[in-house]
């Protein structure tokens, strides 16, 4: 894919990752409308802001109405509510599941037009590697991002058809509020949206990140027993 000529929408621009795809963005050419919540959060010079939340969508098509021209959409934005499945308030459980699996699907759905009419694009969904593995502290995450995993898989045999590539991104942590209170390394998110850019440009399907990624879904053959060798 060409980034230079395109035009992408990202969610979650006003901060964190989403705020470094919308800048590497501009850098490379591209047109781009900053989505967010509230977009006058927004301080990016030489995007678009537009208001979306990803979870109503009621929000979703008022964006689709504001743009039209769309041809790279990245799924980005996001919630970490910390929620374990057993114990943590249903709600938080419940925004997980909303934001990560059904707000990326409901994002997908509306672009799919546009990204159509253009003659074919691409859709990146930011996942995670506890897309693959599950911590006890962050099962509600967990769950909403496996779930968003599969439904990457999904869409992308459903919309091959139609000229549209979905790809994923797994990383482990970045740098970003989300993370705040994480004392392991943590990497650049700018570097984390260079290397996705340039595997987008290069119309890979699956970009594993960094070396815990790697070795997580190396894991994923191994078995439970591989993944989780804390269980008696």
């Amino acid at each position: 894919m060409d980034i230079s000529t395109s035009t992408a929408l990202v969610t979650g621009a006003n901060r964190g990752l989403g705020a470094r795809f919308a800048a590497e963005l501009v850098a490379r050419g591209a047109k781009v409308y900053a989505a967010a919540r509230k977009p006058e959060t927004i301080e990016l010079p030489g995007v678009i802001p537009v208001a979306l939340d990803i979870t109503d969508p009621a929000s979703v098509q008022a964006a689709v109405e504001a743009t039209g021209d769309v041809n790279l959409l990245i799924n980005n934005a996001g919630s970490s509510t910390r929620s374990p499945l057993l114990t943590g308030d249903p709600a938080d459980i419940r925004l997980e599941m909303e934001t990560h699996c059904f707000g990326t699907l409901w994002a997908s759905r509306g672009f799919v037009p546009q990204i159509e009419a253009r003659g074919g694009g691409t859709i990146l969904n930011v996942l995670s590697v506890l897309s693959w593995v599950a911590f006890p502290t962050s099962g509600a995450y967990s769950a909403a991002k496996a779930a968003e995993w599969q439904l990457s898989n999904a869409l992308r045999v459903e919309l091959a058809p139609k000229k549209i590539r979905v790809a994923s991104l797994h990383v482990g942590y970045m740098d970003t509020d989300m993370t705040s209170t994480v004392t392991d390394p943590k990497h650049d998110p700018l570097d984390i949206a260079r290397l996705a850019l340039d595997a987008v440009a290069a119309d890979e399907y699956e970009i594993v990140a960094d070396e815990l990624s790697r070795r997580v879904k190396a894991g994923l053959a191994g078995g439970i027993d591989g993944l989780y060798p804390q269980l008696p």
